[in-house]
């Protein structure tokens, strides 16, 4: 007996000696897995649900195979029409899914990868290389899905009409932004890091989505406008053909001033400022004699406008105020000269509140 206990005990070290290995390199391999899928910019739940289901199946065949779990998850079914049902289909169609999911993902990285390093396309059809790149492998990815299921291909023909309706009468605004957005990566009128004003908004072209074009503004603002709106709508793109944009700022000066000093003072002050081109060279343009200034518009050039271009004319306009100061050019404020010609006769009578003699009344 005293042996016999001893051979028990000894192969029960043994056997859990045994699994610590297998434990071992089902956590290795899980949280190798996961970190591969994090390295992917996969979501977490599906890093974590790729580890869960990697350490289940290494850990079940160490301790004797998955035929017993599989066999206990094949006994628990429902039917659906003709069709069974069971956990472990479930399960063997979450995993496919699955690993369909990052696969998708990991051949989207690899082919936009290789379509970046493309130079002999512009950022714009980069971006339109990638998308439809992308809708080629979810369609293909879709029809695979649907042979790993095991669902019949007849029933899509339901399913196309359903989709057509619904497309009909819900999703024309959705389905005419999508291929609006691939009309503007085409002809290439609108780009990631062009200068736009649509409206009221005005700022850089961020991205370019299925739906909508992102817009930051100088503020941080990001403003999202659909992608029909820049098909339909008056678009000014000031990086368009060319970045050179010309600044109008508005100055006036006193009427009796030296006119040649200031004009040359306004030319100065935009030329020293940094971000304005020395080609081509500021102008200065006499707009008007107005009632209360002599108008003029300063005009310099910028060569970067997603910068902003507030920056430049507020730095225009200190220097100028300088140099007006320093020559003593005066920036008039709006005056207004009241002449009275004559006051109009008082009426003759008594004050009022008086009786018809002047004494105040009883």
């Amino acid at each position: 007996m005293r042996g016999r206990g001893s051979s028990i005990c000894w192969n029960g070290k043994r056997a859990i000696a045994a699994n610590r290995p297998s434990t071992s390199a089902a956590i290795a391999a899980a949280l190798l897995v996961r970190n591969i899928a994090r390295g992917l910019t996969l979501p977490r739940w599906v890093s974590w649900l790729l580890a869960a289901f990697l350490f289940v199946a290494i850990l079940a065949d160490a301790v004797g195979g998955l035929k017993p779990i599989m066999e206990a998850l094949d006994s628990v079914a429902f039917t659906i029409g003709r069709r069974r049902l069971s956990l472990l289909n479930l399960v063997q169609i979450a995993a496919a899914l699955l690993a369909l999911y990052v696969v998708v993902r990991l051949v989207n990285r690899l082919v936009g990868a290789a379509i970046r390093r493309a130079t002999g396309l512009d950022p714009a059809q980069q971006l339109l290389a990638q998308k439809l790149a992308a809708v080629v492998v979810i369609v293909i990815a879709f029809f695979v899905a649907i042979d790993l299921t095991g669902i019949d291909l007849t029933a899509l023909a339901v399913f196309s009409g359903a989709l057509g309706l619904a497309v009909g009468f819900g999703l024309q605004k959705t389905v005419g932004n999508l291929f609006a957005g691939i009309i503007l990566l085409w002809d290439r009128s609108i780009k990631p890091g062009d200068v736009i004003v649509v409206g009221d908004s005005f700022g850089t072209v961020n991205k370019i989505g299925v739906r909508a074009v992102s817009v930051i503004t100088r503020d941080g603002k990001e403003h999202l406008i659909p992608n029909e709106e820049l098909m339909t709508r008056e678009v000014e793109n000031w990086s368009y053909s060319n970045t050179n944009v010309r600044l109008h700022i508005p100055v006036g000066v006193a009427h009796d001033c030296d006119l040649p000093l200031a004009q040359r003072l306004m030319v100065q002050a935009a030329s020293e400022s940094q971000r304005v081109l020395k080609v081509p060279k500021p102008s200065v343009w006499l707009r008007a004699f107005g009632e209360n200034a002599i108008e003029h518009e300063v005009l310099a050039w910028v060569g970067d406008p997603e910068a902003g271009i507030g920056t430049v004319q507020s730095d225009i306009l200190n220097r100028l105020w300088q140099l007006f100061r320093e020559h003593g050019i005066d920036v008039p404020f709006p005056q207004r000269d009241i002449r009275v010609k004559e006051w109009p006769a008082a009426k003759a009578g008594p004050p009022p509140g008086t009786g018809e003699t002047g004494d105040p009344p009883a």
